[in-house]
């Protein structure tokens, strides 16, 4: 029902900021909880952030917690993390994604975008 594109990624030194962005096509963007994920080289995908249908409601892992934002715009479809301080162990490929959910977090998304690659350098 709805299809994720992340841009916004690129190459950066430690202590910049970026901001990725996820634009989301569909008419029901609205039902879904959203979230960000991130895979680092060599590991497995772990959570970042989410946030609930409304934006009212947002989670963070403690890696991230106090530098990274996650918000939404509903009427433009787009979902976004503002990445502030990045470290070189933020160094990932980060994907959005969605889930059809009341619930005010994620926990089975069922819709992924392709990922934007993210490198942060000492």
């Amino acid at each position: 029902q709805v299809q994720l594109v992340e841009s916004g990624g690129g190459l950066v030194q430690a202590g910049d900021s970026l901001r990725l962005s996820c634009a989301a096509s569909g008419r029901t963007f609205s039902n879904y909880a959203m979230g960000w994920f991130r895979q680092p080289p060599g590991k497995e995908r772990v959570f970042v952030a989410d946030i609930s249908r409304g934006g009212g409601v947002t989670n963070y892992a403690d890696s991230v917690k106090g530098r990274f934002t996650i918000s939404r715009d509903n009427a433009k479809n787009t979902v976004y993390l503002q990445m502030n301080s990045l470290k070189p162990e933020d160094t990932a490929v980060y994907y959005c994604a969605a889930e059809a959910t009341s619930n005010v977090r994620l926990s089975d998304p069922q819709f992924w975008g392709q990922g934007t690659q993210v490198t942060v350098s000492s």
